[in-house]
């Protein structure tokens, strides 16, 4: 069950931070279009980078008890 919890949780973490990420993408991508001078492209992938990252630290911490939880109760 420690080996199942791990790879879930790893999952569950990706796909939050991916979705997260994507987004973040899309509300970044209509600020540059609405703002051209204030905001580049390389701010939008900086900012991705960033809330990837960030997303992936809160989840990792989420994640664990809410599977682990879930496994045990079947």
């Amino acid at each position: 069950m420690e080996k199942k919890l791990g790879v879930y949780s790893v999952l569950a973490s990706l796909a939050t931070s991916v979705v997260i990420m994507l987004l973040f993408f899309i509300l970044a991508l209509r600020m540059v279009s609405v703002h051209p001078d204030e905001y580049k492209s390389v701010d939008v992938y900086a900012g991705m980078v960033y809330v990837f990252i960030l997303s992936m630290i809160v989840s990792a911490s989420i994640w664990p008890g809410i599977i682990e939880k879930r496994l045990v109760k079947r």
